[in-house]
């Protein structure tokens, strides 16, 4: 695996634990949530520059695509 993709791959693991930490969810669900209200899809088209900000600043991005695709987090 390339050192480009295995970093994407770290980066989105780590993002979605802290996802689950801060909405106090289970790593499963997080990961299931961000997958179904899109949020894995914009993380992926804007890795580039997400993985460049600060979890909490990349977490409040994706709550905020997430609920403009029918989430329900808060």
């Amino acid at each position: 695996m390339p050192i480009s993709e295995l970093n994407r791959l770290q980066f989105t693991v780590a993002l979605v634990s802290e996802f689950a930490k801060t909405y106090r969810l289970g790593a499963r669900e997080a990961f299931n949530y961000l997958r179904d209200f899109k949020g894995l899809e914009f993380l992926g088209i804007h890795y580039d520059y997400m993985h460049t900000q600060s979890f909490d600043d990349v977490i409040e991005d994706l709550s905020t695509v997430c609920k403009r695709n029918g989430g329900s987090l808060a």
